[in-house]
């Protein structure tokens, strides 16, 4: 649809409403303010702006907010900011790919990962056992020692049923509050009691270091990943409107996003997501969900036809932060009210 006003005859008045402000540079700006002024300029600052505006709008409603962490986001940096998100509630349910919460693992337990260059001799890199993430690296030794961890962590669950992706993680936090050097996604959300998903847990390093318990040491642990799909089902189910926000896209993105049409298996019909942010570098026109428009969500009813709506087309790296700056700028005053989901471990999302 043409975002130019539908009219027989439209006057110079319907197109040149609100006129570009040229960003002015002040050292005394705040992100908030940052953000602002973004606001009033165009491409993608603007959406940047229209990101903490909806973002914004989340919070002070009685929205439960999803966030899909994609991408290699902990390793570039991102942990405390994750960790800022679920103290804070900033966010009520985290789904997110294995790799992440690998690499937050790594970094609670006090390992590093550390700064290199896209540049480097990825064969000498080999030959040394230092894994390269663009410009980014990390010890395979040390890589090493939280695969064991968790190897041995698994050992001790009870091999005779099958875990869901949110029990095994949460347990997994509560192991690891014990031990941390540093707070991080599983740690800060075993404490607060928000779920986190895996929904292709198999697809990392947890898929291997439980393969390695099971070939090793006889361990016949189960991931229960169709209980997950009925448990977020039943979250989205029973809020009063849901929103999210996707750091790339992949499985965790249409995991989110199927939430609301899996409604069917309780026969119900929901009308997708009230709220959407995405941030991605991806493109729609090659056909992946990571580069997929929310209007795409829109036609198989994923995201509501009157979501408040923007993709930001931008590295997370960037964005994210900005964004959770300009959000704790204004801390209580914005989520001081609303009403947060409660979740406790095999019971129904409460409201209140």
């Amino acid at each position: 649809a043409s975002k130019f006003p539908q009219k027989a005859k439209a006057s110079m008045d319907d197109f040149f409403n609100i006129p570009v402000t040229p960003f002015a540079v002040s050292p005394q700006s705040s992100a908030s303010q940052l953000l602002a002024k973004m606001g009033k300029t165009s491409f993608q600052a603007r959406n940047l702006a229209l990101g903490a505006e909806i973002w914004s709008q989340m919070l002070q409603h009685p929205v439960t907010i999803f966030l899909g962490l994609a991408g290699a986001m902990i390793p570039a940096g991102m942990r405390q900011v994750m960790a800022y998100l679920i103290q804070n509630r900033l966010i009520d349910c985290l789904v997110s790919t294995g790799a992440n919460l690998f690499h937050d693992l790594h970094e609670t337990l006090g390992q590093r990962h550390w700064q290199g260059s896209p540049h480097m001799d990825d064969r000498l890199l080999g030959e040394a056992k230092i894994n390269r993430i663009y410009d980014t690296l990390a010890l395979e030794k040390e890589f090493a020692a939280a695969d064991e961890f968790i190897t041995q962590f698994s050992s001790t669950l009870d091999s005779g049923r099958a875990y869901t992706t949110r029990e095994y993680f949460y347990l997994l936090g509560q192991q690891l509050t014990t031990l941390s050097k540093e707070e991080g996604i599983l740690t800060t959300a075993a404490k607060a009691q928000i779920p986190v998903y895996c929904p292709a847990v198999a697809d990392s390093v947890f898929g291997m270091a439980v393969a390695a318990g099971r070939v090793k040491n006889s361990n016949h642990l189960l991931f229960d990943v169709i209980q997950d799909v009925v448990e977020i089902t039943q979250i989205a189910l029973v809020a009063p409107a849901t929103g999210v926000v996707y750091i790339g896209g992949g499985t965790p993105k249409n995991f989110i996003q199927q939430a609301e049409i899996t409604a069917f298996i309780f026969d119900k019909e929901l009308e997708g997501h009230q709220y959407a942010i995405q941030i991605t570098t991806d493109s729609p026109q090659w056909g992946g969900l990571s580069g997929c428009s929310l209007e795409e969500g829109q036609s198989w009813r994923k995201i509501a036809p009157q979501a408040h709506k923007v993709t930001i087309n931008c590295d997370a790296t960037i964005a994210l932060p900005l964004l959770v700056s300009a959000l704790a700028e204004r801390g209580k005053e914005l989520i001081g009210g609303r009403p947060r989901p409660h979740f406790t471990l095999g019971q129904e999302l409460e409201i209140g």
